[in-house]
């Protein structure tokens, strides 16, 4: 009985690995056509900041040279909580330094919150909210190209997320590896064939009514995910804009990673528990696939968590002398399509690269490294599955100080 579970179980992740292998050769052709319109929509252009005295210039700087009126955006720093001289040196790059204490609700989701509240009633309304996180820097045509979707009716957009600091470590590389797969594969697939995009935390713009009718409602340590499944809900679909470029810095050390994706893991759980079932439920029900690939999406955690101690269990039995206890999916297979399934596995991230036009060898060099940080995804999500009652919001410290410059001539 135990090996029909086990079987079972392993069909159900092959399942939702073919689906999703199936759908990023849809990523692999790239539209490039794109209609253009005249600026015109305005922004209030949001960063969060919590103790960001060490970057918060550099974007500051990066945000007022956009290559987009000036008449049309403004910028506000969300100081959050903050025990440093962020606020003190937004005032000085002349930009709008909105200051919050609440020692009770902490964390970015929190802080938008409020930060909508506060720009809600202010005499001066715009068009579209634009967000982004202090260690960012953005491509300078990153409004044009907002202001192009949004004239074409789009209400939720995300930009293409990339890292500002990839050769770092070996950490950074592996940030910037899978973000240039998900970008192309995940993402791109996606928008190719009319299905919903997920926010990734920055880079995000949307509609200012949409926003008001809405309301934020995501304080979760995941606010981007449980704002892209609210939006799912309500058949309103994010649209993802290659073409709109934002540098995220990563963590270079391996210990100050899995800080941060232990609060991603947590977080995820929780999206998890609140909006699988609803969306799925919702995709029976109206026949729409767009809702069953958010279902599936938000349970990727737990796929990541099976995973893992199937293939535990699995290495445990071979290891144990004597006869297998356990039968696994494997044995029933061809050869020939295992290896398969794993080639095609390991070509993906090459493969993205190539499609990313990568031309850093020392990028491809880290593919080697690569399956190391993979690894380090399951005992990060196996504590978070006993921890993701946490909601407890903790910072990732941003030191990198580079100019969009030096990023964009690497």
């Amino acid at each position: 009985m135990f090996s029909v579970i086990f079987v079972v179980l392993q069909v159900l992740l092959v399942f939702i690995a073919v689906y999703q292998f199936g759908l990023s050769m849809f990523g692999l052709m790239k539209n490039k056509s794109r209609k253009k319109h005249a600026p015109k929509k305005t922004f209030a252009v949001l960063v969060a900041a919590h103790n960001e005295e060490q970057v918060i210039g550099a974007l500051i700087e990066n945000l007022k040279k956009l290559d987009y009126p000036n008449k049309l955006y403004d910028i506000f720093v969300i100081c959050d909580n903050c025990t440093d001289r962020t606020a003190e040196i937004t005032r000085e790059h002349g930009v709008n330094a909105c200051v919050r204490t609440n020692a009770n609700q902490r964390g970015k989701g929190y802080a938008i919150e409020w930060m909508l509240k506060e720009l809600w009633s202010m005499p001066k309304q715009y068009d579209a909210v634009v967000m982004f996180d202090a260690d960012n820097l953005v491509a300078q045509d990153f409004l044009r190209h907002m202001n192009d979707d949004l004239c074409e009716g789009k209400q939720v957009i995300q930009g293409y997320l990339d890292t500002k600091n990839p050769e770092d470590s070996w950490i950074t590389a592996a940030y910037a590896i899978t973000y240039w797969y998900c970008n192309r594969l995940w993402q791109l697939s996606r928008k190719n064939l009319n299905m919903s995009n997920f926010l990734g935390g920055t880079g995000m713009c949307f509609d200012s009514k949409l926003l008001k009718e809405m309301g934020w409602g995501a304080t979760s340590l995941v606010e981007d995910l449980e704002f892209s499944m609210r939006c799912v809900q309500r058949g309103i679909y994010p649209v993802l804009n290659y073409d709109a470029k934002v540098y995220d810095e990563k963590p270079v050390s391996l210990r100050a990673s899995a800080k941060q994706r232990l609060r991603w893991m947590q977080g995820h759980f929780n999206v998890a528990r609140n909006y699988f079932f609803p969306l799925l439920w919702a995709s029976i029900k109206e026949r729409n696939i767009t809702k069953f690939d958010a279902a599936i999406y938000t349970i990727s955690v737990y796929n990541t968590l099976l995973g893992f101690l199937l293939t535990i269990w699995l290495w445990i039995d071979i290891a144990i002398p004597g006869p297998n206890v356990i039968q696994s999916i494997y044995e029933h297979l061809p050869w020939w399509l295992v290896a398969i399934a794993v080639i095609a596995t390991v070509l993906q991230f090459p493969v993205a690269l190539k499609l990313e036009s990568v031309k850093s060898k020392r990028m491809y060099a880290h593919l080697l490294t690569l399956p190391v940080f993979l690894i380090t995804w399951w005992p990060i999500t196996l504590y978070a599955f006993f921890t993701q009652n946490n909601k407890t919001w903790s910072h990732t410290q941003h030191t990198r100080v580079l100019r969009i410059e030096e990023v964009q001539s690497k």
